[in-house]
């Protein structure tokens, strides 16, 4: 059984029709059919298809989780080995009898894969924590609340508006509202990780710090972002990844 035929197992065993669990997940019908069929293609890579699968597994009653594996084991290119991915490649398919005018190509390949990889690493592990944005160059105006919030929260329930309007007792307040699709997404407050995940369409999140919060969007075309009550041009583009700080 692959992951399109769970998929389906699960959803007719809860009773929904594709046009209901759309309904409650937010997702085309016509691309539930297509992750049904065991096509992710249209998912916007592993982690669009990852996340639906997750909201789907939500709505079914399921563990967020019981899609995932076997998506990852079947199509998800995040967990499989540089040899394999060379084999796919016909890389190291060379026969022996050529080997003697051709075995530098794919070693040449291999060495250009590793390289690339060692660095991506080393930037990763050296890029700054913080990153300066368009909008920290501004001077926003911190805006007053009778109410202020000691601390990092969620708001899943507020309204756009009310969410732009919350100001805490820090000097810095971020609002992330979905209202265009959805994101991957992580935030740092004052440099302590607090929240790491997806971010739904229609969801709205609040966070609070004393000195900054840094966040890490992907799809930021999808999301707006209110900086201490005022609403920002997009952050990017759609599936682009970004980040930025805020203080």
């Amino acid at each position: 059984m692959n992951t399109g035929n769970e998929l389906r197992d699960q959803r007719e065993i809860a009773g929904l029709s594709v046009e209901k669990l759309s309904a409650l997940t937010s997702i085309r019908m016509g691309l539930i059919s297509e992750m049904e069929s065991n096509n992710f293609s249209h998912c916007g890579g592993d982690t669009y298809a990852r996340g639906h699968l997750k909201n789907i597994a939500m709505r079914l009653g399921l563990e967020p989780n019981h899609f995932v594996e076997m998506y990852n084991s079947e199509h998800s290119l995040d967990h499989r080995g540089i040899h394999d991915q060379l084999l796919e490649n016909n890389i190291g398919t060379i026969p022996r009898e050529e080997r003697k005018l051709s075995w530098k190509i794919p070693a040449l390949v291999s060495v250009l894969i590793l390289l690339t990889i060692g660095v991506v690493q080393i930037v990763m592990s050296n890029q700054p924590s913080e990153v300066k944005s368009i909008a920290a160059k501004e001077s926003p105006t911190p805006t007053a609340s009778p109410t202020p919030t000691a601390s990092p929260s969620d708001s899943p329930n507020a309204t756009p508006s009310e969410s732009a309007a919350v100001s805490t007792s820090g000097s810095v307040s971020l609002t992330l509202s979905a209202t265009r699709g959805n994101s991957f997404f992580n935030v740092v407050a004052d440099g302590k990780s607090i929240v790491k995940g997806s971010l739904f369409q229609g969801d709205i999140k609040n966070y609070t710090a004393k000195t900054s919060i840094s966040i890490y969007l992907s799809n930021p075309a999808g999301v707006d972002v209110t900086h201490n009550g005022k609403l920002l041009e997009p952050l990017g583009g759609q599936n682009e990844e970004v980040r930025r700080t805020f203080r």
